[in-house]
């Protein structure tokens, strides 16, 4: 700012310059001051930009892509949809990208469409769930009519999964290993043992997938998003991102900016923290939901007894030396935890998480091995969740815990948070010896973004709160909002959230910044 000089400098100032005239040994090297008015000219400080408005809908894609229908093929996976619903389906082609060969390659990537609009909206979901067409398809399914009227929603299945050239490259032996090792292991001899087998699982990997392996991760997965909008013909892509896929977001936003168009992020990964305090905030969250789980459970008379807790609690400990028997499997004590994670992140699912356990309580783990099937097996066309789950992930962190810290971290997690502590440990190792990514993930900083909403989700067994409640104030035209509720995401789970978010959708209306929806 212009800095005012009073009316004493103002007649001081003559005679200092005669002073220091005198004292001078010969003329000043340095450049004339300019006053003007016994002010001091200074260049005004650079504004930061300015954030978007919301942008238009666009008009009509001028699409390349070649659809063909695959309502039935959706069906069939859905287990039924809404009449009248149909789908199609397509395949993008984008470059792969791998580290030893830039600009190289080709990575096919697998799209479904719904809706009865001519606007894109993409809808993407958490790299370790399900095959992201079929999050697309499910949720299409639920969102309210002016959205499937206003957006063909389009789904893809991100890198190595679904039917995205699936990485499938861990032995079947190798999965049922990791995934249901003991969750109480806190000893290094015993998670050597874990260690030996996600090594092998890593060296499998490495040998089917050889330079394709380091391709598949989120920094990658932003520029299929851009090829899609490109291949869609529009200025600028909408979409929605649960969970993880709000990183997901975030990257194709920092990497190509003009691009965005209306962005809602459901839930995200804390951007201020490592994988390791990643993992840590998924112990802490996945706890404070089971907790509220258990206090439905309680309030429903439900199966597991006075005290959900302790009954889960000890069907973990018995299992882990005696795993439940199951159609064609068994239910070790890793599973029954991993069960229960993948039960919490749906809150109409709840009455039937707490059969399952209940029938794993009385001896019968069939429904344990259900819910945890499509982590370790493949499901139709869809290959095992772990694999694409174990390669992204390690691709997306340069963070490399040495195995001999392993044990450290379970007895620490473990007495923390009693039922999944051990769990997120074990991940936080996973990547030990995997190769270390040469382009870390960026940190959302723009400030010329438009306004995109942020959803927290009180009680998310997957993204704790306060990580979300990061990411909107990082990200510069962040927009906070809240659910009291609990499950993974809150769009189609809070009448209040989707109706607020479908206003931003549809009609270009920001939600009012902080907002809270009631449970």
């Amino acid at each position: 700012m212009p800095r005012t000089i009073n009316r004493a400098g103002a007649a001081l100032l003559p005679l200092l310059l005669l002073v220091a005239a005198g004292c001078s040994v010969g003329p000043s090297q340095r450049p004339a001051v300019a006053y003007h008015d016994s002010e001091q000219q200074v260049a005004p400080a650079p504004q930061p930009p300015k954030p978007r408005p919301v942008p238009p809908l666009g008009a009509a894609p001028n699409d390349a892509l070649n659809w063909q229908d695959c309502t039935d093929q959706t069906r069939a996976e859905l287990g039924g949809l809404p009449p009248g619903l149909t789908f199609s389906c397509s395949r993008l082609l984008s470059t792969l990208d791998a580290p030893e060969a830039p600009e190289r390659g080709t990575a096919r990537n697998a799209l479904i469409r719904t809706g009865s609009g001519r606007v894109p909206l993409v809808v993407v979901g958490d790299v370790g769930g399900e095959p992201g067409t079929t999050f697309a398809a499910r949720m299409a399914t639920q969102l309210p009519p002016e959205i499937r009227n206003t957006f063909d929603i389009i789904g893809m299945d991100r890198r190595g999964t679904g039917e995205s050239e699936p990485a499938d490259c861990v032995q079947p032996q190798q999965r049922e290993e990791v995934l249901g090792f003991d969750p109480r292991a806190t000893q290094r001899p015993d998670l050597d043992r874990l260690l030996e087998s996600v090594l092998t699982a890593s060296q499998e990997c490495l040998l089917k997938l050889d330079e394709r392996l380091q391709a598949y991760d989120t920094w990658r997965t932003a520029s299929d998003l851009e090829e899609l909008r490109l291949e869609l013909g529009v200025p600028r892509l909408h979409a929605i991102g649960r969970g993880e896929a709000g990183r997901l977001l975030t990257t194709y936003a920092e990497r190509y900016p003009g691009g965005v168009g209306r962005f809602v992020i459901d839930g995200a990964p804390d951007p201020t923290r490592d994988s390791m305090g990643q993992a840590e905030y998924q112990a802490q969250t996945a706890e404070q939901t089971f907790d509220v789980f258990a206090a439905d459970c309680v309030s429903r008379n439900c199966p597991l007894g006075p005290n959900p807790r302790q009954t889960v609690s000890d069907l973990v400990e018995r299992t882990r030396n005696t795993p439940l028997p199951a159609p064609g499997t068994s239910v070790p004590a890793g599973r029954v935890t991993q069960a229960v994670l993948q039960g919490l992140s749906d809150r109409n699912g709840w009455p039937a998480l707490a059969e399952a356990l209940a029938a794993g309580n009385r001896g019968d783990g069939a429904r344990l091995a259900e819910l945890t099937a499509p982590l370790v097996a493949a499901q139709g066309v869809n290959p095992p969740w772990f694999d694409g789950d174990l390669i992204t992930s390690c691709n997306d962190t340069t963070l490399r815990v040495p195995p001999q810290r392993s044990s450290e971290i379970a007895q620490d997690w473990v007495n923390r948070f009693p039922l999944f502590g051990g769990v997120a440990a074990q991940r936080v190792v996973w990547c030990g010896s995997w190769p270390v990514p040469q382009q870390p993930l960026p940190t959302p900083r723009r400030a010329d973004l438009p306004p995109i909403p942020v959803i927290t989700t009180a009680h998310d067994p997957r993204t704790l709160a306060l990580g979300t409640d990061h990411l909107a104030d990082e990200l510069p035209t962040g927009v906070p909002m809240r659910w009291q509720g609990a499950g993974h995401g809150a769009i189609t789970r809070s009448t209040c959230v989707t109706d607020a978010i479908s206003r931003f959708l549809v009609q270009g209306v920001v939600p009012t910044e902080g907002m809270a929806c009631p449970e």
